[in-house]
Protein backbone atom coordinates (compact mmCIF):
# COMPACT_ATOMS: atom_id res chain seq x y z
CA UNK A 1 0.00 0.00 0.00
CA UNK A 2 0.91 3.52 -0.48
CA UNK A 3 2.09 6.17 1.98
CA UNK A 4 -1.51 6.60 3.52
CA UNK A 5 -0.97 10.47 3.28
CA UNK A 6 -0.01 10.53 -0.43
CA UNK A 7 -3.93 8.85 -0.92
CA UNK A 8 -6.10 10.27 1.50
CA UNK A 9 -5.19 13.41 0.51
CA UNK A 10 -7.83 15.22 2.64
CA UNK A 11 -7.44 13.39 5.60
CA UNK A 12 -10.03 11.45 5.96
CA UNK A 13 -8.84 9.51 8.93
CA UNK A 14 -8.63 12.33 11.14
CA UNK A 15 -12.38 13.23 10.36
CA UNK A 16 -13.46 9.56 11.59
CA UNK A 17 -11.24 9.84 14.50
CA UNK A 18 -13.46 12.89 15.01
CA UNK A 19 -16.60 11.84 14.24
CA UNK A 20 -17.45 11.03 17.86
CA UNK A 21 -17.38 14.66 18.94
CA UNK A 22 -20.55 15.59 15.94
CA UNK A 23 -23.31 13.87 18.19
CA UNK A 24 -22.29 16.16 21.19
CA UNK A 25 -22.17 19.31 19.12
CA UNK A 26 -25.72 18.60 16.95
CA UNK A 27 -27.52 18.75 20.57
CA UNK A 28 -25.68 21.74 21.33
CA UNK A 29 -26.74 23.53 18.16
CA UNK A 30 -30.35 22.39 18.25
CA UNK A 31 -30.86 23.49 21.78
CA UNK A 32 -32.62 26.18 21.08
CA UNK A 33 -34.67 25.12 18.06
CA UNK A 34 -38.22 24.72 17.85
CA UNK A 35 -41.33 25.46 16.67
CA UNK A 36 -45.41 26.52 18.03
CA UNK A 37 -47.41 23.28 18.25
CA UNK A 38 -47.81 19.68 18.78
CA UNK A 39 -47.44 16.95 16.08
CA UNK A 40 -48.16 13.40 15.53
CA UNK A 41 -45.62 13.06 12.63
CA UNK A 42 -42.53 14.20 10.74
CA UNK A 43 -41.15 14.70 7.70
CA UNK A 44 -37.92 15.00 6.77
CA UNK A 45 -37.18 16.32 3.74
CA UNK A 46 -33.07 15.11 2.34
CA UNK A 47 -30.96 13.39 -0.09
CA UNK A 48 -28.30 11.34 -0.25
CA UNK A 49 -26.10 11.72 2.95
CA UNK A 50 -28.24 14.29 4.17
CA UNK A 51 -30.82 11.49 4.05
CA UNK A 52 -29.50 8.59 6.09
CA UNK A 53 -29.44 9.89 9.81
CA UNK A 54 -33.16 9.17 9.58
CA UNK A 55 -32.88 5.58 8.90
CA UNK A 56 -30.63 5.74 11.74
CA UNK A 57 -33.06 7.44 13.86
CA UNK A 58 -36.06 5.47 12.87
CA UNK A 59 -34.50 2.28 14.18
CA UNK A 60 -33.60 4.02 17.17
CA UNK A 61 -37.06 5.37 17.87
CA UNK A 62 -38.52 1.89 17.30
CA UNK A 63 -36.50 0.83 20.00
CA UNK A 64 -38.17 3.59 22.24
CA UNK A 65 -41.43 2.45 21.44
CA UNK A 66 -40.98 -0.74 21.64
CA UNK A 67 -40.06 0.14 25.74
CA UNK A 68 -42.54 2.66 25.92
CA UNK A 69 -40.57 5.28 26.41
CA UNK A 70 -42.25 7.78 23.98
CA UNK A 71 -45.40 7.93 22.39
CA UNK A 72 -45.27 6.59 18.40
CA UNK A 73 -45.05 9.01 15.80
CA UNK A 74 -44.46 8.58 12.15
CA UNK A 75 -41.42 9.52 10.94
CA UNK A 76 -41.62 10.01 7.13
CA UNK A 77 -38.73 10.13 4.79
CA UNK A 78 -39.09 12.53 1.28
CA UNK A 79 -36.34 12.14 -1.05
CA UNK A 80 -38.28 13.83 -3.99
CA UNK A 81 -39.13 17.37 -4.95
CA UNK A 82 -42.57 17.61 -3.48
CA UNK A 83 -43.96 17.11 -0.08
CA UNK A 84 -45.82 13.66 0.67
CA UNK A 85 -49.68 14.31 1.80
CA UNK A 86 -48.05 13.71 5.20
CA UNK A 87 -46.76 16.82 5.42
CA UNK A 88 -50.31 18.75 5.83
CA UNK A 89 -51.66 16.62 8.43
CA UNK A 90 -50.46 18.10 11.46
CA UNK A 91 -46.84 17.29 10.73
CA UNK A 92 -43.42 18.93 11.80
CA UNK A 93 -41.61 19.29 8.51
CA UNK A 94 -37.15 19.24 8.62
CA UNK A 95 -35.42 20.40 5.69
CA UNK A 96 -32.10 18.41 5.60
CA UNK A 97 -29.24 19.49 3.37
CA UNK A 98 -25.49 19.43 4.18
CA UNK A 99 -24.24 21.34 1.19
CA UNK A 100 -27.79 23.40 1.97
CA UNK A 101 -28.19 23.52 -2.61
CA UNK A 102 -29.77 20.23 -2.89
CA UNK A 103 -32.45 21.14 -4.78
CA UNK A 104 -34.98 18.42 -4.59
CA UNK A 105 -35.14 19.68 -0.59
CA UNK A 106 -35.22 23.37 -1.84
CA UNK A 107 -38.06 22.60 -3.64
CA UNK A 108 -40.12 20.44 -1.27
CA UNK A 109 -39.00 23.53 1.55
CA UNK A 110 -40.36 26.38 -1.02
CA UNK A 111 -43.81 24.39 -1.07
CA UNK A 112 -43.89 24.42 2.95
CA UNK A 113 -43.39 28.14 2.63
CA UNK A 114 -46.26 28.36 0.16
CA UNK A 115 -48.61 26.54 2.24
CA UNK A 116 -47.45 27.88 5.31
CA UNK A 117 -46.44 24.14 7.08
CA UNK A 118 -44.27 23.83 10.57
CA UNK A 119 -40.79 23.54 8.89
CA UNK A 120 -37.52 24.05 10.06
CA UNK A 121 -34.09 23.90 8.21
CA UNK A 122 -30.44 22.04 8.78
CA UNK A 123 -27.77 23.04 7.02
CA UNK A 124 -24.25 24.08 6.63
CA UNK A 125 -25.26 27.09 4.73
CA UNK A 126 -26.21 27.90 0.98
CA UNK A 127 -29.67 28.39 -0.58
CA UNK A 128 -31.47 26.57 2.50
CA UNK A 129 -30.57 28.69 4.89
CA UNK A 130 -31.17 31.98 3.00
CA UNK A 131 -34.54 30.83 2.45
CA UNK A 132 -35.30 30.50 5.95
CA UNK A 133 -33.73 33.62 7.13
CA UNK A 134 -35.88 35.58 4.85
CA UNK A 135 -39.08 33.86 5.79
CA UNK A 136 -38.17 33.67 9.20
CA UNK A 137 -38.02 30.06 10.02
CA UNK A 138 -35.78 28.88 12.38
CA UNK A 139 -32.62 26.26 11.41
CA UNK A 140 -29.25 25.15 12.72
CA UNK A 141 -26.50 25.75 11.21
CA UNK A 142 -24.13 22.78 10.77
CA UNK A 143 -20.15 22.69 10.63
CA UNK A 144 -19.10 22.37 6.88
CA UNK A 145 -16.19 21.12 5.41
CA UNK A 146 -16.50 17.27 5.69
CA UNK A 147 -18.52 15.05 2.57
CA UNK A 148 -22.01 14.85 3.53
CA UNK A 149 -21.98 11.34 4.61
CA UNK A 150 -19.48 11.31 7.20
CA UNK A 151 -21.94 14.22 8.83
CA UNK A 152 -24.17 11.70 10.41
CA UNK A 153 -23.09 12.79 14.28
CA UNK A 154 -24.29 16.68 13.48
CA UNK A 155 -27.50 15.33 11.47
CA UNK A 156 -28.39 12.83 13.75
CA UNK A 157 -27.69 14.75 17.61
CA UNK A 158 -29.46 18.00 16.18
CA UNK A 159 -32.50 15.99 14.96
CA UNK A 160 -32.82 14.36 18.40
CA UNK A 161 -32.64 17.69 19.98
CA UNK A 162 -35.32 19.31 17.49
CA UNK A 163 -37.47 16.10 18.58
CA UNK A 164 -37.08 16.91 22.72
CA UNK A 165 -37.64 20.39 22.01
CA UNK A 166 -40.99 19.44 20.48
CA UNK A 167 -41.68 17.13 23.07
CA UNK A 168 -42.04 14.50 20.76
CA UNK A 169 -39.60 12.27 22.99
CA UNK A 170 -37.86 12.79 26.22
CA UNK A 171 -34.51 14.92 26.54
CA UNK A 172 -31.72 12.14 25.39
CA UNK A 173 -29.13 14.38 25.91
CA UNK A 174 -27.29 12.03 28.48
CA UNK A 175 -27.40 8.77 26.59
CA UNK A 176 -26.36 10.98 23.29
CA UNK A 177 -22.61 12.40 25.18
CA UNK A 178 -21.95 9.23 26.21
CA UNK A 179 -22.17 7.21 23.30
CA UNK A 180 -19.82 10.07 21.57
CA UNK A 181 -17.68 9.47 25.00
CA UNK A 182 -17.38 5.90 24.37
CA UNK A 183 -16.80 6.08 20.66
CA UNK A 184 -13.94 8.42 21.41
CA UNK A 185 -12.48 5.67 23.42
CA UNK A 186 -13.30 2.61 21.25
CA UNK A 187 -12.10 4.51 17.97
CA UNK A 188 -8.39 3.20 17.33
CA UNK A 189 -9.48 0.01 18.50
CA UNK A 190 -12.14 -0.27 15.41
CA UNK A 191 -9.94 1.35 13.20
CA UNK A 192 -7.64 -1.68 13.47
CA UNK A 193 -10.73 -3.74 13.56
CA UNK A 194 -11.88 -2.48 10.17
CA UNK A 195 -8.22 -2.15 8.72
CA UNK A 196 -8.00 -6.44 8.85
CA UNK A 197 -12.21 -6.76 8.11
CA UNK A 198 -11.11 -4.79 4.52
CA UNK A 199 -7.98 -6.74 3.83
CA UNK A 200 -10.15 -9.91 3.30
CA UNK A 201 -12.52 -8.06 1.32
CA UNK A 202 -10.02 -7.04 -1.38
CA UNK A 203 -10.54 -8.41 -5.23
CA UNK A 204 -13.90 -8.83 -3.79
CA UNK A 205 -17.83 -7.56 -3.52
CA UNK A 206 -18.65 -7.03 -0.07
CA UNK A 207 -22.00 -8.37 0.46
CA UNK A 208 -23.51 -6.96 3.89
CA UNK A 209 -26.19 -8.51 5.75
CA UNK A 210 -28.40 -7.87 9.12
CA UNK A 211 -31.72 -8.40 10.34
CA UNK A 212 -34.01 -6.61 9.57
CA UNK A 213 -34.09 -3.83 12.44
CA UNK A 214 -30.95 -2.58 11.51
CA UNK A 215 -31.42 -2.49 8.39
CA UNK A 216 -30.34 0.91 8.00
CA UNK A 217 -26.65 0.16 9.24
CA UNK A 218 -26.17 -2.64 6.71
CA UNK A 219 -27.17 -0.07 4.26
CA UNK A 220 -24.94 2.66 5.06
CA UNK A 221 -21.86 0.07 5.46
CA UNK A 222 -22.95 -0.50 1.55
CA UNK A 223 -23.45 3.21 0.42
CA UNK A 224 -19.78 3.88 2.33
CA UNK A 225 -18.52 1.17 0.87
CA UNK A 226 -20.05 2.13 -2.69
CA UNK A 227 -18.64 5.78 -2.45
CA UNK A 228 -15.42 5.59 -0.71
CA UNK A 229 -14.12 2.29 -2.42
CA UNK A 230 -15.43 2.97 -5.57
CA UNK A 231 -16.49 -1.12 -5.47
CA UNK A 232 -19.53 -2.66 -6.16
CA UNK A 233 -21.15 -3.51 -2.31
CA UNK A 234 -24.89 -4.88 -2.08
CA UNK A 235 -27.29 -5.60 1.31
CA UNK A 236 -29.79 -7.17 2.37
CA UNK A 237 -31.67 -8.53 5.51
CA UNK A 238 -32.48 -11.63 7.62
CA UNK A 239 -34.70 -13.64 7.92
CA UNK A 240 -36.05 -12.45 4.02
CA UNK A 241 -32.82 -13.07 2.53
CA UNK A 242 -33.10 -17.11 3.48
CA UNK A 243 -36.74 -16.87 1.28
CA UNK A 244 -35.52 -15.14 -2.23
CA UNK A 245 -31.56 -14.29 -2.10
CA UNK A 246 -30.66 -17.53 -0.80
CA UNK A 247 -31.18 -19.38 -3.78
CA UNK A 248 -28.85 -17.29 -6.06
CA UNK A 249 -26.02 -18.25 -3.69
CA UNK A 250 -26.30 -21.63 -5.56
CA UNK A 251 -24.34 -20.60 -8.75
CA UNK A 252 -22.34 -17.50 -7.48
CA UNK A 253 -20.61 -15.25 -10.64
CA UNK A 254 -17.87 -13.78 -8.93
CA UNK A 255 -16.06 -13.53 -5.93
CA UNK A 256 -17.98 -12.52 -2.90
CA UNK A 257 -17.45 -11.93 0.79
CA UNK A 258 -19.98 -12.00 2.88
CA UNK A 259 -20.48 -9.60 6.06
CA UNK A 260 -22.99 -10.44 8.57
CA UNK A 261 -24.08 -7.63 11.55
CA UNK A 262 -25.22 -10.21 14.32
CA UNK A 263 -27.44 -8.82 17.41
CA UNK A 264 -27.06 -11.14 20.23
CA UNK A 265 -30.58 -9.61 21.03
CA UNK A 266 -32.14 -10.90 17.76
CA UNK A 267 -34.81 -13.95 18.13
CA UNK A 268 -32.62 -16.89 18.58
CA UNK A 269 -33.76 -18.59 15.06
CA UNK A 270 -32.69 -15.42 13.24
CA UNK A 271 -29.31 -16.02 14.71
CA UNK A 272 -29.16 -19.99 14.07
CA UNK A 273 -30.05 -18.75 10.26
CA UNK A 274 -27.39 -16.55 10.44
CA UNK A 275 -24.82 -19.42 10.87
CA UNK A 276 -26.54 -21.80 9.58
CA UNK A 277 -26.34 -19.18 5.83
CA UNK A 278 -22.56 -18.74 6.42
CA UNK A 279 -22.25 -22.31 6.58
CA UNK A 280 -24.18 -23.01 2.97
CA UNK A 281 -21.70 -20.24 1.81
CA UNK A 282 -18.85 -21.70 2.44
CA UNK A 283 -19.83 -25.25 0.70
CA UNK A 284 -19.97 -22.50 -2.06
CA UNK A 285 -16.61 -21.23 -1.64
CA UNK A 286 -17.74 -17.65 -0.56
CA UNK A 287 -16.59 -16.09 3.09
CA UNK A 288 -18.43 -14.73 5.64
CA UNK A 289 -17.00 -12.88 8.93
CA UNK A 290 -19.72 -12.82 11.01
CA UNK A 291 -19.13 -9.33 13.35
CA UNK A 292 -21.33 -9.48 16.75
CA UNK A 293 -22.58 -5.90 17.10
CA UNK A 294 -21.06 -4.23 20.18
CA UNK A 295 -23.29 -2.09 22.94
CA UNK A 296 -25.46 -2.23 25.52
CA UNK A 297 -28.69 -0.71 23.89
CA UNK A 298 -29.71 -0.23 20.21
CA UNK A 299 -28.02 3.06 20.01
CA UNK A 300 -24.55 1.94 20.91
CA UNK A 301 -24.59 -0.83 18.45
CA UNK A 302 -25.99 1.57 15.79
CA UNK A 303 -22.88 4.12 16.09
CA UNK A 304 -20.44 1.45 16.87
CA UNK A 305 -21.23 -0.74 13.86
CA UNK A 306 -21.12 2.24 12.29
CA UNK A 307 -18.04 3.60 12.96
CA UNK A 308 -16.37 -0.07 12.04
CA UNK A 309 -18.12 0.29 8.65
CA UNK A 310 -16.57 3.68 8.25
CA UNK A 311 -13.10 2.34 8.79
CA UNK A 312 -13.54 -1.00 6.57
CA UNK A 313 -14.53 1.55 3.75
CA UNK A 314 -11.25 3.79 4.70
CA UNK A 315 -9.17 0.82 4.48
CA UNK A 316 -10.44 -0.75 1.37
CA UNK A 317 -10.12 2.20 -0.71
CA UNK A 318 -6.51 2.64 0.45
CA UNK A 319 -5.93 -0.87 -0.38
CA UNK A 320 -7.28 0.20 -4.12
CA UNK A 321 -4.61 2.98 -4.43
CA UNK A 322 -8.31 5.09 -3.88
CA UNK A 323 -8.53 8.44 -1.98
CA UNK A 324 -11.56 7.71 0.38
CA UNK A 325 -12.84 11.30 0.46
CA UNK A 326 -14.60 12.54 -2.90
CA UNK A 327 -17.55 10.71 -3.57
CA UNK A 328 -17.13 10.01 -7.19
Amino acid sequence: MQNLSSIDKENLRQVIIDSPKQLEKGLELAKDIKVPGTFNNVVVSGMGGSSLPIDLLRTYLNSLYQSSETKKFELIQNRTYSLPHESYNNCLNIFSSYSGTTEETLESLKEAIKNNLPSIGIATGGKLIEICQANNLPFVVLPAGIEPRYATGYFFGAIMQILANQKMISDKTKDVIALGDNLEKEVLRLENKGKGLAESLVGKTPVIYATDKFRSVAMIWKIKINESATTPAFYNTFPELNHNEMAGWGRPQGKFHIITLLDKSEHPQVIKRMHLTAGLLKEKETETTIIEMEGSDVLNKIFNTLLLGDWTAYYLALSYGQDPTPAK
